[in-house]
């Protein structure tokens, strides 16, 4: 059976933000992402085994022992979402809430996802363990102090399956995860966000920058994919069939949403894991989110029934978002 929910964990939208479009919406353009000072990040880059790079946003502390990492410090390493960042809504938040901890944060951005285009064929996706694998145990072993981890959306869909993927090798390595409005059933998800008022808002927003990125790698790499086929994709199914998909040894958009899932992975997770998911999630239906017969031992499952994605918006007006991160955070830090 999976853990319990910590009694600490509760949220309730205010009252005039009701509904999930609204609770997404508003965060991430209206409401406050921290509370105190804007952090600031310095940047490195990491020269990938594959002669490509990723960049990696350090949270400036203002202490330089709390930014290197000391024996003791915790670091918050934050998996971004889709065509997120540093400097997306949710990881200011985080990294507000890492420095009120005293800890060292980090945001590592996915390939193509730091402002410059990558050098290799490959980009991301929603099931990229063997990158994830990759970053965090360059961080476990130059950091000076425990690692935890939290990815966001497809960052956290991606995390959850590497924790699964390893099992019990992940606590060499991390000393928690976590995952937050993850699509961990991404079939469901990919065509939730493919309907309706999801497909006239979010998979346009997604598109308008998915597509001139893909464009651009198509120059770098001549013969990648079918130019015209994505031109004309209109969801996010034509464009994983289409790039994302074959690109990343995929055959196509049901067999890279099919293999890239982590819920059918999270029985095997061995190190402690929290996976959020609001009920009213427009773009993860409740129907699809994991129940205790899908997470072993080491898994809570925390499915509060409003907060949209990635939005948990706070009173008083024009609101905060301080209440995912403080939850997680806490979560986590009862795992160091």
């Amino acid at each position: 059976m999976p853990a319990p929910v910590p009694p600490a964990m509760n949220y309730a939208a205010p009252w005039w933000l009701p509904g999930g479009n609204l609770q997404t919406i508003w965060a991430a353009l209206r409401s406050r992402r921290y509370l105190g000072p804007q952090p600031l990040f310095r940047r490195e880059r990491w020269t990938t085994p594959d002669e490509d790079f990723v960049d990696v946003d350090w949270l400036i502390t203002g202490d330089a022992a709390g930014e290197a990492g000391t024996a003791k410090t915790p670091l918050l390493v934050v998996f971004h979402g889709l065509e997120g960042s540093s400097a997306s809504h949710y990881a200011e938040a985080l990294a507000d809430a890492a420095r009120e901890r005293g800890w060292a944060c980090a945001i590592p951005h996915f390939r193509g996802c730091s402002g410059e285009l990558n050098l290799a064929p490959r980009a991301y996706h929603s099931g990229d363990f063997a990158e994830i694998d990759w970053i965090l145990r360059r961080f476990a072993e130059q950091h000076g102090g425990p690692v935890v981890a939290v990815g966001i959306s497809l960052g956290g869909n991606a995390l959850m399956r590497w924790a699964g993927e390893i099992g019990a090798e992940a606590r060499h390595v991390v000393a928690g995860v976590a995952s937050v409005c993850s699509p961990l059933d991404l079939t469901a998800s990919g065509w939730a966000i493919g309907r309706g008022f999801n497909r006239q808002v979010y998979t346009r927003m997604f598109l308008k920058t998915m597509v001139p990125k893909a464009l651009q790698k198509l120059e770098q790499h001549p013969g990648l994919f079918d130019r015209e086929r994505l031109l004309a994709a209109r969801d996010l199914y034509t464009f994983d069939d289409v790039f994302t998909a074959p690109v990343h040894g995929f055959k196509n958009a049901d067999d890279y949403w099919s293999r890239a899932s982590a819920k059918p992975h999270l029985h095997r997770i061995a190190v402690p894991a929290l996976a959020l998911n609001a009920l009213n999630d427009p773009f993860v239906p409740a129907a699809s989110l994991p129940q205790a017969a899908d997470a072993g031992s080491h898994v809570t499952l925390w499915q509060p029934a409003q907060g949209g994605h990635v939005g948990f918006p706070s009173p008083p007006f024009p609101g905060h978002v301080r209440a995912m991160p403080d939850a997680v955070t806490s979560f986590l830090a009862a795992h160091l």
